[in-house]
């Protein structure tokens, strides 16, 4: 699925459909860019699946506070035409075709967007006649329409809108005349609703169109309450599609049609003139409702008859949220497209050219007004499809990882946490931040103790319906003293909070691709004793061991693609009965929360078999150890600016930022094992010559070196796109690993450290030149707690809660040497 992925997040976009942009003091309300309610319906939008998802994104985007007063705040400093710029960049879109017959408040001019054409609304083109024509004693004409040829590509009617769907293509031209004599009584401005009239002027823009060669954008399904959804069914067009005198007009539903996207799908199967168009259901929808839209949509219409449109509308955010919702959502129904055995993966890929492009240049005649060189990359940021109202649901999983790393839950029937929950949270000690892998309770030198409560926040993103227990949702949370108020031990927190300033003070942005590493253990019986021994005796890469494993690997890859985690290669690793899965990049709060469910997959599928799987750094200490490997890479404006531009660029193949953020990381690591590798059993791992990295140094593609950059097929030779941090393993909780990285990272940055000269040896051949990492917890404890810029920066009371719950390790697992086999059970 990697070309299908590259495929559509560089696809160029074509907006056939969206509207003008407003003025910053508009008195339109920017909550209007997330709904089609006014007025008073307005004050229930912030309560909407598609507000909570696209108020993250913009915020993302912007790096602003995830509040709606922070986006407007940024909004407000950063100027129309900045936000404008930003969002489309981001979005990469290539051409718009615009409808400014819509008007709004401060409504600003085409020339601020990549506007290649105007879609002519004939509605208010007649009104606009018809006022001129009181005003000035004219009389009305259709001929009018024919002014405004030089621009116009296409004709659009709102007749949804006014008197329903059901258009008369007989209509007479004396019912037209009493329906005009009715309009004009009212006076000026003249509002166009008598149905003889509305479909006169249908019939007469539909000869016009078929003069001009232009298509008739018609507005089909949803829309705002003014219209009356019973008469937005495109069946209601079946009389005009048949009149023999427009059957070479072409028409376009808009919107997918939405509730009625099967209908359309009829449709454009049956009809040689009816074509697509998705805009407004994508993203106003919710992700599982945007699927099934399109899915409904291609389950008969012809692929080259599907196109993309933002519908973006007096916002510059709309035209982004349509863009990143689009990408997502044709990626997940192409790809289905492809489990289903309904597509190759070519024929899929030709289908996101057409889909987002193609179709529509051919369409509407623009191939040659589409300015491909604005385009961007785009972040690919798939979310989950939100399940939450699939009435099976009979549980719902809280979950959290606390400062050990271990993974926890609170459970609630769904019921209740739809009605109070996922509002208001979970009532949770404050101890459960303090706690390590060998006891439930406040470790010493915390500050954290069985008194006072916090809440644990589900956030509504993550949450997903749980592909093993199918009567079960799981949901990741964010830790508050109280509703809205963030406690200052939140793993997710500490790392959004980092990577907002990352963002804020760079413009960067940090992704992650993780490789997990663990062992699958079977039981047997010693001596009348339950014991847990290898799965297999097979080695690195073996066939045979892949074969033994399959059936469970196979479940495993289909969970984590149910949960929207894409798999980039599996196999059999070094160790006996060890294996590797290994995830794809993204943002590093989308790969903390992606690594975080795959430990939950693969550990519950095996247990499903009768099997343990254990992340533990060291499960023998006879065999390898299992990390759990990172990727680190910085893009900004969702292009990675971590690879240097060309070779000549940089003595390293990285980019100044590039090095200076790695050469942080490299420069706090033996503070960083704090969080990367937590466990004394952690640094039984990390040892010389088992190829995770024991001393402090960097090398390029150097398996021995922590920390060594990599390039990965594609990339041009000595270029490097990434750097792995191989002293990172399946007891760390990632979201605070991460901030630490960045926490690092930052640093570098500030104070432009450069790397030193990289090692292309085994580094234990330089042993008596290089300085070892730390050998132990207690080592990295001590050098975390000499870092100032760690602390300064992941928060102070934090740190104190790690050290604690770190030298409670120290002292537990030194007193029982034995107790580290239990961690299997744990990790």
């Amino acid at each position: 699925m990697d070309e299908l992925r590259e495929a559509v997040e560089r696809a160029e976009l074509v907006d056939g459909h969206a509207h003008n942009i407003v003025a910053l003091d508009s008195s339109l309300p920017f909550l209007s860019c997330f709904s089609e309610a006014s007025g008073k319906a307005l004050a229930h939008v912030p309560s909407t699946l598609n507000f909570k998802r696209s108020l993250r994104d913009i915020a993302r985007l912007y790096g602003s506070d995830l509040s709606l007063e922070g986006v407007q705040q940024y909004r407000l400093d950063s100027g129309i035409e900045i936000i404008t710029k930003i969002c489309f960049k981001a979005a990469g879109i290539s051409t718009v075709l615009v409808d400014d017959g819509l008007v709004l408040d401060k409504m600003l001019g085409t020339d601020i967007l990549p506007c290649a054409g105007r879609i002519l609304r004939i509605e208010r083109l007649a009104e606009d006649i018809l006022d001129q024509g009181i005003k000035n004693g004219i009389p009305w004409t259709m001929d009018t329409f024919t002014d405004n040829a030089t621009k116009v590509v296409g004709l659009k009617t709102i007749a949804a809108y006014r008197s329903g769907l059901e258009i008369n293509p007989n209509v007479t031209q004396k019912e037209a005349a009493e329906g005009l004599a009715q309009v004009l009584l009212a006076g000026s401005p003249v509002r166009i609703t008598n149905k003889h009239l509305i479909d006169y002027i249908i019939v007469r823009s539909l000869e016009v169109a078929l003069c001009f060669d232009w298509p008739m954008q018609i507005h089909t399904g949803f829309g705002d309450k003014d219209l009356d959804l019973r008469q937005a069914n495109p069946l209601h067009l079946r009389n005009l599609l048949e009149d023999r005198r427009f059957l070479d007009c072409r028409i376009v539903l808009l919107h997918a049609s939405y509730p009625f996207s099967r209908e359309a799908s009829y449709l454009a199967s049956v009809y040689h003139q009816v074509y697509l168009d998705f805009g407004l259901a994508v993203p106003k929808l919710s992700v599982h409702g945007m699927i099934s839209s399109l899915k409904q949509l291609l389950e008969l219409a012809p692929l080259k008859k599907v196109m993309f449109s933002t519908d973006g509308c007096a916002f510059p955010e709309t035209f982004y949220l349509g863009a990143k919702r689009a990408r997502d959502v044709v990626f997940s129904v192409l790809r289905d497209a492809c489990n289903d055995g309904d597509l190759s993966i070519d024929e899929a890929v030709e289908a996101v050219a057409d889909i987002f492009a193609e179709n529509a240049k051919k369409f509407y005649g623009i191939g040659t007004a589409v300015r491909s060189d604005t385009l961007l990359k785009l972040d690919n940021d798939v979310r989950k499809e939100v399940n939450s109202t699939q009435q099976d649901v009979v549980l719902v999983r809280v979950l959290w990882v606390d400062a050990s790393g271990q993974h926890r839950c609170r459970v609630v029937p769904r019921k209740r946490f739809d009605s109070i929950v996922k509002e208001n949270g979970l009532g949770l000690t404050c101890a459960s931040m303090g706690m390590s892998s060998a006891m439930d309770g406040p470790a010493d030198e915390t500050n954290l103790t069985g008194t006072g409560e916090i809440r644990l926040i589900p956030d509504l993103s993550t949450r997903c319906k749980i592909p093993w227990a199918m009567q079960e949702e799981m949901v990741l949370a964010y830790m508050h003293s109280k509703p809205g108020q963030v406690w200052d031990y939140c793993p997710r927190e500490t790392l959004r909070r980092l990577s907002q300033l990352l963002k804020q003070e760079f413009n960067l942005e940090m992704n992650a691709g993780f490789e997990n590493e663990f062992y699958l253990l079977k039981s047997q019986l010693r001596d009348g004793q339950e014991e847990w021994v290898s799965f297999d005796t097979s080695r690195y890469c073996a066939t045979s061991s892949f074969d033994a494993a399959s059936p469970i690997l196979h479940e495993v890859v289909n969970s984590l693609h149910f949960l929207n985690i894409d798999v980039e290669q599996l196999h059999a690793e070094a160790g006996n009965g060890q294996f590797e899965i290994a995830l794809r990049y993204t943002t590093c709060t989308k790969a903390a929360d992606n690594l975080i469910y795959a430990r939950e997959v693969i550990r519950s599928v095996a247990r499903k078999h009768g099997l343990l799987a254990t992340f533990m750094p060291k499960y023998a200490l006879d065999d390898i150890g299992s990390g759990s490997h990172v990727h680190i890479s910085l893009s900004e404006n969702g292009e990675n600016v971590f690879a240097a531009s060309d070779r000549s660029s940089s003595r390293h193949g990285m980019s100044k930022i590039g090095e200076e953020f790695m050469a942080g990381v490299l420069h706090h690591l033996p503070s960083l094992l704090a969080f990367t590798a937590p466990l004394p059993n952690s640094y039984d791992r990390i040892q010389p010559n088992t190829w995770s990295g024991a001393y402090l140094c960097w090398g390029k593609e150097n398996r021995e070196a922590p920390i060594r950059t990599a390039c990965p097929p594609g990339v041009p030779d000595g270029i490097v796109s990434n750097f792995e941090i191989k002293a990172f393993d399946g007891c760390a909780n990632p979201h605070l690993a991460l901030a630490a990285v960045i926490a690092s990272g930052i640093d570098g940055l500030r104070r432009h450290l450069s790397l030193s000269d990289p090692v292309d040896e085994n580094p234990d051949i330089l042993r008596d030149k290089l300085q070892r990492l730390p050998v132990s917890l207690a080592e990295s404890v001590e050098a975390l707690a000499k870092d100032t810029v760690l602390e300064a920066l992941l928060g102070e009371k934090l740190l104190v809660a790690i050290k604690g719950v770190r030298k409670a390790e120290i002292k537990y697992y030194s007193e029982n040497k034995d107790a580290y086999k239990k961690l299997i059970y744990q990790y």
